[in-house]
Order: C-alpha cells, then structure tokens, then sequence
C-alpha cells in the first residue's frame, strides 16, 4: 500500500477555485473533478474568500489595533527599574553579588 503525498496549492490556485465556486456555473462535483481537488475543500476555499472578501476594500475601524497607552508603559518601565537597582544593591550588600557590574 503506498502513501499518497499530501499535495500544497498556491494562494492563486486557491483563489481560482474559491471563485469559480463563488459564480456558481458549475456544481461542486463539477468544480472538484475539473480542478482535480475534494469538494469538501473547495467549499471551505470558498468559505475563506467570503469572509476575508471584506479585507480587500480597506481595514474595519472597529478591527483597528487599540492605541498604546504610553504613560502606564512609561511608569511601569520606572517601577522594573526601580525593583532591578534595588535588588542588585540588596544582593550587593548581602555578599551575592559583585560590586562590579
């Protein structure tokens, strides 16, 4: 019995099948023995292309990144270095560590 080697299609592949599927001239067995692929995957090639259509006309301001509060990472920059020289000037006194850094 021989392993059939699993088969990788190009995005444009993809895209081909996914909108040929989309028009509807064809049925999906039509589509899956012209481009030699299972049905099941045209239909989830087709299902990708509808819901990532909306991405091509320009990013959703609802799905935009939330703004980077600057001040609270500034502070929380001084707290880490304020805790850093403290513990390496305790462990200093203690004997643990070096005075040279």
């Amino acid at each position: 019995m021989t392993k059939k080697s699993r088969r990788t299609h190009s995005p444009a592949f993809k895209a081909k099948v996914a909108l040929a599927a989309v028009k509807g001239g064809k049925t999906l067995a039509e589509l899956a023995q012209l481009f030699d692929v299972h049905p099941n995957q045209i239909t989830i090639w087709k299902n990708q292309l509808l819901e990532g259509a909306a991405g091509v006309f320009g990013h959703d301001k609802t799905s935009a990144e939330t703004p980077v509060d600057l001040k609270a990472l500034h502070a929380k920059i001084g707290e880490l270095a304020l805790e850093s020289d403290f513990l390496s000037g305790a462990l200093t006194k203690a004997g643990l560590l070096s005075a040279k850094r």
